[in-house]
């Protein structure tokens, strides 16, 4: 049976809004979140980027929710050794409730110490040698490597979990998805796709799957689609872009040519709970194991009452 779990967008909302959301959720009936770790927004509207792993030490301390990030890049603004720790600690605090996501990242949040942006296929490379430190010091005792991308010296992560955080790999593409298949806890993605699932497990994959739907809930069709639209119009940028551009206001000239139909075909959005159900409906029958959904905008309190009362009876669960 799926999981439906809640969507903490970092990007939107500052440190105490997002754990207090998480409470909100978990007292909602929530189970699971799913919080997204970014240096930058993507826009300027949408105004936050609280550091991640703070917030999931707070979430941790005051729900028993089960955490994953989504999703970390643990390659070239922060060393995978120093992820590591951050994934150990947050492990401990939630008492074995925390799932770490990752993927090969944006230019967005990783430019930001002047490296070189490597090409898609590096990325990739650099992923999968990451994931090898980071289990490699889940598994105690000092560690040395020296790879191609990264080096570590005389290391050891002394407060770590008796049983590593899982590691669940984000994928939009053939490869990406080959890599998380072959070396990944779980699967990660946004689109419906059954297709890419079924690569998923092709490429060997046994653990969950998981992906990521936006809504925005509104008494007021119109108001609620206007939302979607100035807060996401990245929703209708194509292509690669969301991997390759370096600032917020280099997304918003990309999404100029967004129009606000194009993000609410892509967007549930207003009161009616069938559009909604609808939404849903793509991503349980693509056959995804969790879907985690981020209601845009401030009004947390009122989806989740309207998620509880009115989509989620109506879900094929």
């Amino acid at each position: 049976m799926a999981e439906i779990g809640f969507f903490l967008s970092s990007e939107e909302h500052g440190p105490n809004e997002l754990t207090q959301y998480a409470r909100q959720g978990a007292d909602a009936g929530f189970r699971s979140v799913f919080i997204s770790d970014h240096y930058h927004p993507w826009t300027e509207r949408q105004g936050e980027s609280p550091f991640v792993w703070s917030v999931i030490g707070a979430i941790a301390a005051i729900t028993d929710l089960n955490i994953t990030t989504g999703v970390t890049c643990p390659t070239v603004r922060i060393h995978p050794a120093v992820i590591a720790q951050a994934a150990a600690t947050s492990a401990l605090m939630a008492s074995g409730r925390f799932r770490l996501g990752v993927g090969s990242g944006e230019a967005l949040n990783e430019h930001i110490l002047g490296d070189r942006w490597p090409s898609a296929d590096i990325r990739l490379e650099m992923l999968e040698e990451a994931v090898e430190v980071m289990r490699k010091l889940w598994n105690g005792g000092f560690y040395s490597h020296r790879g191609r991308h990264f080096t570590v010296e005389n290391a050891k992560i002394y407060s770590r979990p008796d049983q590593p955080p899982p590691v669940y790999i984000s994928g939009f593409g053939p490869k990406a998805i080959e890599l998380a298949g072959r070396i990944g806890d779980g699967f990660v993605t946004t689109a419906p796709s059954a297709d890419d699932i079924a690569a998923y497990r092709k490429a060997g994959g046994k653990g969950p799957t998981l992906a990521a739907l936006k809504v925005c809930w509104g008494r007021d069709q119109a108001a609620a689609e206007k939302l979607a639209y100035d807060v996401w119009p990245t929703t209708g940028v194509p292509g690669e872009l969301s991997q390759e551009l370096p600032m917020p206001a280099h997304f918003e000239q990309a999404a100029q040519t967004v129009t606000e139909e194009m993000v609410t075909d892509k967007i549930a959005c207003g009161p009616d709970p069938e559009r909604f159900v609808q939404a849903f409906e793509q991503y349980l029958e693509a056959g995804f194991d969790q879907i985690y959904v981020s209601q845009i905008g401030e009004d947390q309190t009122g989806f989740l009452n309207f998620y509880f009362s009115e989509v989620q009876p109506r879900l094929s669960l």
